[in-house]
């Protein structure tokens, strides 16, 4: 924890350290996610006809009840710290998360019609969070702030804020959010690079982790033949 603690103080002090929001421009993988965002959005629709049977994220990752109890903020895994999910269900959105250096986790996120999450903050600033809108219904009416500054998703376009910082996120409109949610390593200077991965694979073998993993492996288990059923994957 004083490890976390330190480095957190480090990564404020480097260049947009406090940053809330970034320039996609620094980021110029984002433009090889985006191009993959028509296929990416069709295996979507297939996955979509299997929306009650997806998880809400506390049913997967316990601590987000805090922030969400009523499965209807629901997640769809492909990636979380060096295991692969769903690749034959969604093999587009793979091929696009492997576009992002240093990808820690990668999912669908689907913020029902109505939804609001209660401000709060992230883990770590030593990761970044980023997101492709998948299915924005009304941008208007879809929105996150993070600190003072505030922002909303477009579809097939890209979005990368730090998590770290209090956020909140909304979806006023009478259809589903969807984005592509994605955490990746904050890009830092080589010496702060290797202390920030150290203390991220820390984090990676914590129940935080590996219990999450664990829960969409028997979830799967449960309910994948009916997903795909609904996709129209033969068994």
């Amino acid at each position: 924890m004083d490890a976390l603690i330190q480095m957190e103080s480090l990564i404020r002090q480097s260049p947009g350290g406090d940053t809330t929001f970034f320039d996609n421009a620094d980021f110029p993988w984002t433009g090889a996610v985006e191009s993959h965002w028509p296929l990416m959005s069709a295996e979507l629709g297939h996955l979509m006809r299997a929306i009650d049977f997806l998880p809400g994220f506390e049913e997967i990752q316990v601590k987000q009840g805090e922030l969400s109890s009523d499965k209807r903020w629901k997640i769809f895994p492909l990636f979380a710290y060096g295991q692969w999910f769903n690749t034959q269900r969604c093999p587009t959105a793979i091929r696009a998360l492997q576009c992002i250096p240093n990808l820690k986790s990668g999912m669908f996120s689907v913020l029902q019609a109505g939804k609001e999450l209660p401000a709060h903050r992230g883990v770590y600033a030593g990761v970044l969070r980023y997101h492709l809108g998948m299915k924005v219904p009304q941008p208007e009416l879809c929105g996150i702030r993070v600190g003072d500054d505030s922002a909303t998703w477009h579809e097939g376009a890209s979005l990368i804020f730090d998590d770290s910082h209090e956020h909140t996120a909304w979806n006023r409109s009478d259809e589903d959010r969807i984005v592509l949610f994605v955490d990746f390593s904050r890009p830092l200077p080589p010496d702060l690079h290797a202390m920030n991965e150290a203390i991220i694979y820390e984090v990676s073998a914590t129940d935080f982790v590996t219990r999450a993993v664990n829960e969409w492996i028997e979830w799967d288990k449960k309910h994948g033949r009916t997903i795909d059923s609904h996709m129209g994957i033969a068994p």
